[in-house]
């Protein structure tokens, strides 16, 4: 047997960045997701996010990555969302998404940054908190 906990932060916006996400809307999709993804064995911890995106702390399997992981739940969710009718346009989660491993020392303040994400935005718009995440993590955007 193999014991495996890799922690995941993973971050995904909706396409263009637009503002579905709704409280209503927002809450209904986390049930979704929280549910689909224990379905498919995939862990998240807290998912929160604003109107254009979305955080999820995740535990991965063994046998899991994250570029299948988060490809089920954008796709799914996604599809889930305009099957169910959820907003007046067809709904999209932009392509790229940020994912970053998070230290067993570092999963309650992770989960209560995840919780905290309406108070966030009040004072710091998704763009910014993109550009920060970019400089914090040292990624480099490739065009």
């Amino acid at each position: 047997m193999a014991y495996v906990k890799i922690w995941v932060h993973l971050v995904f916006g909706t396409r263009n960045k637009t503002h579905y996400l709704l409280p209503d809307i927002k809450y209904e999709l986390i049930r979704h997701i929280l549910e689909n993804a224990k379905s498919k064995g995939i862990f998240p911890a807290i998912i929160n996010g604003s109107t254009d995106h979305l955080h999820c702390l995740l535990s991965l399997g063994r046998d899991q990555n994250i570029a299948a992981v988060a490809k089920l739940i954008k796709g799914e969710s996604s599809h889930w969302m305009n099957s169910n009718s959820k907003t007046h346009n067809k709904f999209e989660w932009a392509q790229e998404y940020f994912a970053v491993s998070i230290g067993e020392s570092q999963v309650e303040a992770v989960k209560r940054y995840i919780e905290n994400q309406e108070e966030h935005h009040r004072k710091k718009s998704f763009m910014e908190e993109h550009e920060e995440f970019m400089r914090r993590y040292g990624f480099v955007k490739l065009d």
